[in-house]
């Protein structure tokens, strides 16, 4: 009987902790789900809860927002907003966006947008996508907090240079440039970025980018933006584990 008893009281336990977490991924009303939003046609009105998990620099104005749910990433486009409600946009933040889901060069965003802050927190961690890199499938990933194992440094200028400042080197450190730099895993190459706006000259990141040998085993993290292809936005550079 005892044991009967403790079973069905673990059943309960459970259930209410099931209860409590649906409780808290409900949407609210008018509200999408990720798979809503996803399937949602283009120019259209859509609303979305989410949380920001980086941004790129507030200028004239405006905000580009990395964000994220526990099902998918919206990356919110050149959002008007206030110095003062920038600086409160710190990661983990919750968020409820309404604007237009649109696409440039492939990258899916929201544009246009307006935004409400509201209670919760979430940081999202890194997905490893290694192996979907090469893949039809890797688009599916798009906007994600994503990361990749055991990448190769590859050279990004037939010089043998291991990464340039701007795509076509045409850039420079003291212009806080973007970097571009080139990996490779299983005989297949890749071009990553250092977006700038994210991550400046003055960051651990940018640095490590800009001390890159070719060769060296390196892991990385990143989001994985879209531009005519797969172009993330690398956020985290180390030696791979």
């Amino acid at each position: 009987m005892k044991k009967v008893l403790s079973l069905m009281l673990t059943l309960c336990v459970l259930l209410s902790l099931s209860a409590f977490a649906c409780a808290e991924e409900t949407k609210g009303e008018g509200v999408m789900t990720y798979a809503e939003y996803a399937a949602a046609e283009f120019e259209t009105e859509v609303v979305v809860e989410t949380y920001v998990q980086a941004k790129q620099d507030w200028w004239e104005d405006k905000a580009s927002i990395y964000t994220q749910d526990q099902d998918g990433a919206y990356f919110i486009y050149s959002m008007p907003i206030s110095k003062e409600d920038y600086d409160k946009l710190v990661p983990g933040t919750k968020i409820k966006v309404t604007g237009f889901k649109s696409a440039w060069a492939g990258e899916v965003e929201i544009t246009d947008a307006t935004f409400e802050i509201e209670e919760g927190s979430f940081i999202a961690e890194p997905l490893d996508i290694t192996d979907k890199l090469g893949t039809e499938d890797l688009i599916n990933y798009q906007n994600l907090l994503v990361s990749f194992k055991g990448m190769t440094v590859e050279p990004a200028t037939e010089e043998g240079a291991a990464f340039l400042y701007n795509w076509d080197g045409s850039g420079a450190h003291d212009s806080n440039s973007d970097l571009y730099f080139n990996v490779s895993k299983n005989g297949q190459t890749y071009s990553f970025t250092v977006e700038s706006y994210l991550c400046g000259n003055t960051t651990d990141v940018y640095a490590a980018v800009e001390n890159l040998k070719v060769g060296d085993v390196i892991d990385l993290e990143g989001f994985l933006y879209w531009y005519e292809g797969a172009n993330p936005h690398i956020i985290s550079v180390a030696a791979a584990e």
